[in-house]
């Protein structure tokens, strides 16, 4: 797969019928390997090894209503206290970030309500703090460590 804007990582990867597949540690099973998928395996153990976010509370392909119809939110981190407090949003390399990206990812907000929302491409990473006090945002020039999260 192709080298991301990321440490490297060992993954656990085989083929059934054709398919790689990729062992997702959080999940624990094997699912397909898709360029987004490689991007997202790689941003969660980016975010676990390097930025100390605990496992236990990060949720892949969580379920979020929007508009009462069901969708995917790609990974959810929520707080000691089950509360949702970031969404991440991720795209194959080859998918450039667009305004359409954080469309999407807002309108997962629109229900969930987080402070931190992150968009990557593995190539690319864009991560903005909402204020609700002032209905603002703020680019942080990186990704966050858990325990900035928090604050």
């Amino acid at each position: 797969m192709q080298k991301l804007n990321l440490p490297e990582y060992s993954f656990r990867i085989k083929n059934k019928e054709e398919k790689s597949l990729i062992f997702d540690s959080l999940r624990k099973k094997f699912v397909r390997l898709t360029p987004e998928e490689w991007v997202r395996q790689n941003f969660v153990q980016f975010l676990v090894q390097e930025k100390n976010y605990p496992v236990s509370l990060i949720a892949i392909e969580a379920g979020v209503k929007v508009n009462n119809n069901p969708q995917r939110a790609d990974m959810i981190l929520f707080d000691r206290s089950g509360n949702p407090v970031l969404v991440a949003e991720f795209k194959a390399p080859e998918v450039k970030i667009s305004q359409q990206s954080f469309d999407q990812i807002v309108r997962y907000n629109m229900q969930l309500k987080v402070k931190f929302l992150i968009v990557s491409n593995g190539m690319e990473h864009f991560c903005c703090r909402i204020s609700y006090v002032d209905n603002s945002y703020t680019f942080s020039p990186e990704i966050p460590d858990f325990s900035t999260i928090l604050t």
